[in-house]
């Protein structure tokens, strides 16, 4: 279920004519604090936005759940333009996230089908052009036809995020409670079932596949979880908790970043969202724990970087940034040189 934004010329030359006797030691020298991050409002209105990617050409592409659309988003000045559109929607489901297989587009559309009262087929559709997509994987259909372990409502399954691995792609079911695999011919494999953890979104680093967890009703922050496994070794191990409705996992240019969608309103219907303005943007430390990097997150759903900048993307439609999450200023976990170590 997706970066980075004084000159101080003049003081430097009057330091250097000072007399050496007045400089300041390094050990006396005040250190500059720098400012805290904030989120701000890049782009609206892209109507109940779930997932989210940065595609090969740098742009953020939101999957637009509402209108059946996948809208495109200018990192730098954030005009919006639909990439594409026309896929199934359902006041239940509808795209729910986007991902870049090379140069082509795929869109992951969930809940649309007659178990939930609509006709259209969830599974993963490629983007033809801006107005035509294809079925390539009927999960619907397979997902009806192999059910879960654990207890469910709809047959069909709640499909909510999918990311690149090899020549397909992971699926996380946070209603099925499982892990699946998908190639491009369309076959469905399952490569995890789990208690009832309530999956939700993705990072894939070479082999490691990181995975949030949004923990069942009432999602106790206990229960939120980013945890990292491999497909043919996917009993998973937990990296941090502590955080309710963990939705997202994303690495940046160095360390491991989760999305929280803030606190649960309780014991609610399955699927409900989380109290407005309680989101979180955290950082996952070592030591199995998470910083709060942002908080009063209204409902975010996804989150994508470029460089040192976070895009989160909100229920509501909204895309906000975050510059400078740098790890030399909030720690990091895994190191530098690459994505997280697991």
């Amino acid at each position: 279920m997706r970066n980075s934004r004084a000159a101080l010329l003049a003081a430097a030359m009057t330091a250097v004519l000072l007399p050496a006797v007045l400089m300041p030691t390094a050990a006396n020298a005040d250190k500059p604090e720098a400012p805290e991050p904030v989120a701000e409002l890049l782009a609206s209105g892209l109507g109940g936005s779930i997932g989210s990617t940065i595609g090969p050409d740098g742009a953020l592409y939101v999957a637009a759940r509402e209108n059946g659309e996948i809208i495109r988003v200018d990192t730098v000045t954030g005009a919006s333009t639909t990439y594409a559109s026309g896929l199934p929607t359902h006041p239940f489901g509808g795209v729910f996230d986007v991902a870049f297989l090379g140069d082509t587009a795929y869109a992951l559309v969930t809940t649309v089908g007659p178990d939930v009262g609509g006709s259209a087929v969830g599974g993963i559709y490629r983007i033809d052009d801006a107005d035509s997509s294809t079925l390539v994987a009927d999960l619907a259909t397979w997902s009806t036809d192999n059910p879960p372990t654990t207890s469910f409502d709809v047959p069909s399954g709640v499909q909510f995020a999918f990311e690149v691995f090899g020549n397909g792609f992971l699926v996380t079911d946070g209603h099925h409670n499982r892990l699946l695999f998908v190639d491009l011919s369309g076959n469905v494999t399952q490569v995890a079932q789990f208690d009832n953890i309530v999956p939700t979104g993705l990072e894939v680093d070479g082999s490691k596949v990181y995975m949030g967890e949004a923990g069942p009703i009432p999602h106790d922050p206990a229960d939120g979880k980013v945890v990292v496994g491999h497909p043919h070794h996917p009993v998973p191990r937990e990296v941090a908790s502590g955080y309710s409705l963990i939705v997202d996992v994303e690495a940046a240019s160095c360390g491991l970043y989760a999305l929280s969608q803030g606190d649960s309103p309780g014991e609610v219907p399955a699927g409900s969202p989380a109290l407005p303005e309680s989101g979180e943007l955290l950082r996952v430390n070592g030591d199995g724990t998470f910083t709060v990097i942002v908080d009063g997150l209204d409902l975010p759903t996804s989150l994508s970087f470029v460089g040192d900048t976070a895009f989160i993307v909100t229920l509501e439609g909204d895309v906000l940034t975050v510059d400078d999450v740098a790890p030399d200023r909030h720690g990091m976990w895994g190191g530098c040189g690459g994505n997280p170590q697991g």
